[in-house]
């Protein structure tokens, strides 16, 4: 270590990789999300960056040294860039030696990132960050529980601290319980230990019902009430990644006591597995999903395209759900967002208040649906929209809000948001930005499989989760993986066998 106040270095290089997914991510879809160079991020987090933002006050308060290098992170697609990864992450680590000597590095990463060329990126990252940094080093960072958790990543870093919510409404307290153990740690008051059990599942764990809310709070009350016990973390796993080590994970990170974190991992993930299978919420197709907004008396009724959802890696352009309602005569409805980069650009060309037959979404992928074709007015555009998700802003224009139209030109009572850079519905701020009234809607019509929650649920008189179509890889159970291992439930009815 070296003398005085400490010197940390932080950066953050994140995505989450849905290998079924066409769209690769390059440079730019770094830049189109979050590209800022060394102390150039701003105030205010995204979801993978908040060791950088906490890291400031901390270290001010403390009157140690942040060294800030990049911080790149891009919405979920395919496979990134052999190139795109290389750049960044050479670009991070030619920052880290020009930084040394360091006491500590600090990373926000997002853990389930698949570049051409590398099954496991932020394992590669992080050896090649002990390699420059020695043995004796702390290494550690911030994880997306939808995440790989390899064995190459344990092996290189301290320990990891995981948000804990599913939606994430945490990922800035969990950055401060990180930063926490990192102060700790460097001002020799504990010794992380990091201890890991394999729960052998593939599930999907929303903790806005039980019995995941029962879960995550028990692990709250664990690190409440015994001072060992430094941070608990469930790793939920990322079913579109087909690496080999994807699956449930629980981390327990002690202060130096490894036999009570593998007790507390083991018990913890022995719990998750003995409820595999009861922790995803009902789903229901779009037949009943639209008809049941329809007969509803309370509005607005949200209806949230799980499995269309940007944030999985998913283009988010779906038109099932839509197609149903029109098909219904559905009115009052808000769709936010389909995604369709070239409609949008027709709609610039054309200009608000414009009237044109334009053909939108389902063009990325099978099982998505079919083309929209419909007589639309362009009602506005926004140049660079966004919107609120939690302490940060999520972009997504160029974009425009059309109505559709009737032959005659008239309004059917359906109008649909066109997004250019792709994201998940996290907010209602996705309707305003575009001048909609979210709680003036009948229906709205959403791009998410639970990030959505937080902020949709306090305006909503119901939420409908709808599976429709299947643009994303959903049975874990028969999706046609070639690298996941095979002795994994629901793979495998009983991979513990008699140790269960």
């Amino acid at each position: 270590m070296t003398a005085g106040p400490r010197r940390v270095f932080v950066a953050a290089l994140a995505t989450e990789t849905n290998t079924f997914a066409p769209i690769v991510i390059d440079r730019k879809g770094f830049e189109d999300s979050l590209y800022a160079p060394p102390g150039q991020h701003p105030a205010t987090p995204t979801l993978c960056t908040a060791p950088i933002t906490v890291g400031r006050k901390v270290c001010a308060e403390k009157g140690w040294t942040l060294i800030e290098g990049t911080a790149a992170w891009a919405d979920p697609a395919g496979l990134v860039a052999r190139g795109a990864y290389e750049t960044l992450r050479d670009e991070i680590l030619g920052q880290l030696r020009a930084a040394l000597p360091v006491d500590a590095v600090v990373l926000g990463l997002h853990g389930a990132m698949v570049a051409q060329g590398y099954l496991d990126p932020e394992g590669d990252l992080l050896a090649r960050v002990r390699g420059i940094v020695g043995p004796d080093i702390l290494v550690c960072a911030e994880l997306d529980p939808h995440s790989h958790l390899t064995a190459k990543r344990v092996a290189a870093a301290d320990f990891f601290v995981v948000f804990k919510e599913f939606p994430h409404t945490d990922f800035v307290d969990r950055a401060e319980d990180l930063w926490r153990i990192v102060v700790d740690t460097l001002e020799g008051r504990v010794k992380p230990v990091m201890s890991v059990f394999d729960c052998r599942m593939i599930d999907v764990f929303p903790t806005s019902r039980q019995p995941m809310r029962g879960f995550v709070d028990r692990m709250m009350a664990l690190e409440r009430d015994n001072p060992r016990l430094l941070s608990l973390s469930a790793i939920h796993g990322f079913m579109a990644g087909d690496v080999p080590e994807m699956g449930t994970r629980m981390i327990a990170v002690t202060d130096n006591d490894p036999a009570l974190g593998a007790e507390m991992a083991e018990r913890l993930g022995r719990e998750l597995f003995a409820n595999r299978g009861r922790h995803m919420m009902p789903l229901i197709d779009e037949h009943e999903a639209v008809a049941r907004a329809m007969a509803a008396t309370a509005h607005p009724v949200v209806i949230a395209d799980v499995w269309d959802n940007p944030g999985g890696g998913t283009a988010g352009d779906a038109t099932v759900i839509l197609k149903e309602l029109l098909a219904r005569g559905a009115t009052g409805v808000a769709v936010g967002t389909i995604w369709d980069p070239v409609a949008v650009q027709l709609c610039f060309v054309a200009g608000e208040g414009a009237e044109l037959h334009l053909r939108f979404g389902a063009k990325s992928a099978p099982l998505t649906g079919e083309p929209c074709d419909a007589l639309v007015r362009i009602v506005t555009l926004a140049a660079d929209a966004q919107m609120n998700f939690g302490e940060s802003l999520a972009p997504f224009g160029p974009a425009a809000r059309i109505a559709l139209l009737t032959p005659e030109r008239r309004e059917t009572g359906v109008e649909v948001i066109l997004n250019t850079v792709r994201a998940q519905s996290f907010d209602p701020s996705l309707f305003s930005a575009l001048g909609i009234d979210p709680r003036a809607q009948k229906i709205l019509v959403i791009k998410s499989t639970n990030h959505f929650y937080a902020a949709f649920q306090p305006i909503s008189s119901e939420i409908l989760y709808c599976s429709a179509g299947k643009p994303y890889p959903n049975d874990p159970a028969t999706n046609p993986y070639r690298l996941v291992r095979k002795d994994i439930w629901p793979r495998m009815a009983d991979p513990f066998g008699s140790e269960a």
